[in-house]
């Protein structure tokens, strides 16, 4: 057994020194072996076996690298897949901005001013870039990375040289903001979570795909999404979002890469929010 492995190991390692044997290697063992597995857990008996049988279910002929996060504090459900992958954040980012914002005038124990009112409004209800370039400038670095820490999200980077759409975000961290806007905490006070919720609550119906998709009816929704096509791992196309009533009070990260389009993205994102909002709404 030792031995095997030590002869993959050598030939792996001669397939790198060539530069040209690499992907031979790589096609030698399936894709799906190495793939990593939902994992669900839950207070409420035969639920988290049914998400992970059915997010799986979901992603099962999609392509693209896809981030799964899942949290409902009415069942203490949780699922993850792929919880600390790191992927460009687009837009999603711009709910973190907001947050930073809030944090930082609270410690400053003052108001946002009306201009700033309204570069969040924008920035948040219609993915305004301008707004949100104009607000990253404002606080700069420190600040940014100031809320990050105040928040425990150390698994996210803010981007450099002011391209904030290439921060580097992961669902663990998402899922951890959003966290902090459904629940009472010491980082953001209720009003401040409030004004992100009601933005939130307030995204132009163009923009309200994603994580909200297949929703029940007479449940609240909270959504930010993003999108941004790059020459590598084609389109990203991420989701995140906050549901209460019918029982239930959760939220969701849908994150994913290497989208042929936009839509497809879009399509792949919604067969898996579909599919949490059915599940616990049987639940």
């Amino acid at each position: 057994m030792t031995s095997g492995i030590s002869r993959r190991a050598r030939v792996l390692a001669a397939a790198v020194g060539t530069g040209v044997l690499v992907p031979l290697v790589a096609t030698a063992t399936p894709a799906s072996a190495a793939a990593p597995a939902v994992t669900c857990t839950s207070a409420k008996a035969g639920l988290a076996a049914k998400l992970k049988k059915d997010i799986t279910a979901a992603l099962a002929t999609r392509k693209g690298t896809v981030a799964v996060g899942l949290y409902d504090r009415s069942t203490n459900t949780t699922c993850t897949l792929r919880a600390s992958s790191a992927y460009d954040s687009a837009s999603i980012v711009k709910v973190t901005v907001l947050a930073t914002l809030l944090w930082d005038a609270k410690k400053a124990n003052r108001y946002l001013t009306d201009r700033e009112n309204t570069l969040a409004k924008a920035m948040i209800t219609k993915s305004d870039n301008a707004a949100t370039s104009t607000l990253w400038k404002q606080l700069g670095m420190t600040k940014i990375k100031g809320f990050l820490s105040a928040a425990g999200m150390t698994q996210t980077k803010p981007g450099a040289n002011g391209y904030w759409g290439l921060t580097q975000i992961t669902v663990t961290d998402e899922q951890k903001l959003l966290k902090l806007l459904t629940a009472k905490n010491a980082v953001l006070s209720d009003n401040s979570r409030a004004y992100i919720i009601k933005l939130m609550g307030q995204v132009v119906s163009s923009q309200r795909w994603g994580t909200p998709y297949g929703v029940p009816s007479g449940v609240t929704v909270a959504v930010k999404n993003g999108w941004l096509q790059r020459s590598t791992n084609g389109w990203r196309v991420h989701s995140v979002g906050a549901f209460k009533g019918g029982g239930h009070d959760y939220v969701m990260t849908v994150l994913s890469h290497g989208n042929s389009t936009m839509n497809y993205g879009i399509a792949t994102i919604q067969a898996v929010a579909k599919v949490i909002h059915k599940d616990l709404a049987a639940s």
